[in-house]
């Protein structure tokens, strides 16, 4: 999809077998794309049941740097917005839902609470393992035991700055390059400064969910367990949510970062995600 700034997005999708008038818009995480297996899984549940797929690569996740400095970040539905526009005008859905996982589930949460309309076609929202908090989820990570994950995110982000540098050599330079030494580092010199931020901590204030629960008014499902080493504890905000008429919240005590594994190759997020669906539209 050609955005207007020069830059694209690609989407890929599956269709129902039967004509539809609903459509399910799923979000990956932090250096994911459309192919993750949890997108994949969550999908064939859902077309199975009669919904068409529409599964997000943010910008430069689709297997090609894309064509500008900035890229994507953990608030940035400006974008979403446009993917949801662009389905509107190509197709007369009546009925869309947002399913995000990690970065994609504080994203439309930010998306569903930030905006005072909406376009009437969104009925609800679904986060999975969401980090609602991204301040707080920067520091869980950052835990001995999370350096495994870490690092595989490093490499992937040192990766693409240094794709930068080669595309935006008066922007992103190699002295830079080898200051980011951490995920805090990559956002501050990188992320904070190509999408308008003052610097990470500005960034991590501004977008991070967990302040914009309170105003959404449509209905929204998060899924995230206690036992995910990526969440801090203001990433179950459970007070909050038995306050709230929209918000339902479920803290199972396992199931780990997106991990809520199944024998028979079935996860529970995607059997769940589909029964609050059944339950709500």
């Amino acid at each position: 999809m050609e955005l207007s700034d020069g830059d694209f997005i690609d989407l890929d999708l599956s269709f129902s077998e039967k004509e539809t008038n609903k459509i399910a818009v799923l979000l990956h995480g932090l250096e994911g794309n459309a192919q993750r297996t949890y997108i994949k899984g969550q999908g064939k549940v859902l077309v199975e049941d009669g919904w068409d797929i529409c599964a997000v690569n943010y910008r430069g996740c689709s297997g090609e740097p894309n064509r500008k400095y900035l890229s994507y970040n953990s608030g940035k539905t400006d974008d979403l917005e446009i993917v949801i526009d662009h389905l509107l005008e190509k197709d007369s859905y009546q009925k869309i839902v947002l399913i995000g996982f990690s970065l994609g589930g504080n994203l439309l949460l930010k998306y569903l609470g930030e905006r005072t309309h909406l376009p009437a076609q969104i009925k609800c929202g679904i986060a999975v393992s969401a980090p609602l908090s991204l301040k707080g989820s920067l520091d869980s990570l950052n835990k001995p035991l999370n350096w495994p994950y870490r690092t595989h995110f490093l490499i992937d982000l040192r990766k693409k700055y240094r794709q930068k540098t080669l595309l935006f050599p008066e922007k992103a330079t190699r002295s830079e390059l080898k200051e980011i030494k951490s995920l805090f580092a990559f956002d501050n010199i990188y992320t904070a400064p190509a999408h308008g931020f003052k610097d990470a901590l500005d960034y991590y204030e501004k977008n991070s969910s967990l302040q914009f629960l309170d105003k959404i008014s449509t209905p929204v499902f998060i899924l995230n367990a206690e036992n995910d080493s990526f969440l801090s504890a203001h990433c179950i905000p459970k007070e909050l949510a038995s306050n709230s008429k929209n918000i339902y919240l479920e803290a199972s005590k396992y199931g780990g970062h997106v991990g809520f594994y199944q024998p028979g190759n079935v996860y529970y997020n995607e059997t769940r995600c589909w029964k609050f669906l059944k339950e709500n539209i």
